[in-house]
């Protein structure tokens, strides 16, 4: 399992594609997780969408919804990624099979180890750098809070990073320890979705394997 390119959808940046359109088009780019985020849309309309990307994303890509247990389990989704105002870790694990992937965003060491304690799958620093794509997500994080978390977490618990990442500035992200790359403008507002991706991913496993 790899989370090497991460996808977060958002229609508003989209340029008219749909949350499944986008979905679509990354993982034929290569995208390796995809994640369903949507703050407005109806519970209704959210579980349309989150069935046709399970649908896309199977056997291709980890699908992974934002917030809402409920349309991640309705939808058979291979997970959840918290906010650390939603639903805590501790309780979602009670609901959610062995198997169920659990993400936590994290700006801080102690949030990062409180949040693997508690049983999260993966932490994902936010933001690590300011950013308009998440404009109540605060000041940027920094390269020094990526190499902390990295060194406070298991090594097995893979540290990715979300929050004005792009081509430009992923080998220092990589290189301050992250495991994988989140994005969301970076492909999701590209005027070619599927190539954004493709591009990012390729860049990622190159950097890797130096």
């Amino acid at each position: 399992m790899t989370y090497d390119l991460y996808v977060v959808t958002d229609e508003e940046l989209s340029n008219g594609h749909s949350h499944a359109e986008i979905a679509k088009l990354a993982v034929e780019g290569g995208a390796d997780v995809i994640q369903l985020r949507d703050k407005r849309m109806s519970a209704a309309d959210l579980f349309a969408e989150a069935e046709k990307i399970r649908a896309i994303t199977k056997d291709k890509a980890l699908f992974i919804v934002n917030d809402r247990i409920d349309i991640a389990l309705a939808s058979k989704a291979d997970g959840i990624h918290l906010g650390q105002s939603d639903l805590p870790v501790k309780a979602v694990r009670r609901l959610v099979p062995d198997d169920f992937i659990i993400g936590i965003s994290v700006g801080s060491v102690e949030e990062a180890v409180k949040g693997v304690l508690d049983g999260a799958d993966y932490v994902a620093v936010s933001p690590v750098f300011s950013t308009g794509s998440k404009p109540d997500a605060g000041e940027g994080r920094g390269l020094a809070c990526i190499s902390a978390v990295r060194k406070a977490v298991p090594k097995e618990i893979p540290v990715v990073g979300i929050g004005g990442i792009n081509s430009g500035n992923i080998s220092e992200v990589i290189a301050a320890g992250l495991d994988g790359i989140c994005v969301i403008s970076a492909v999701v507002s590209a005027p070619d979705i599927k190539k954004a991706a493709g591009d990012l991913r390729e860049k990622i496993r190159n950097i890797k394997n130096e």
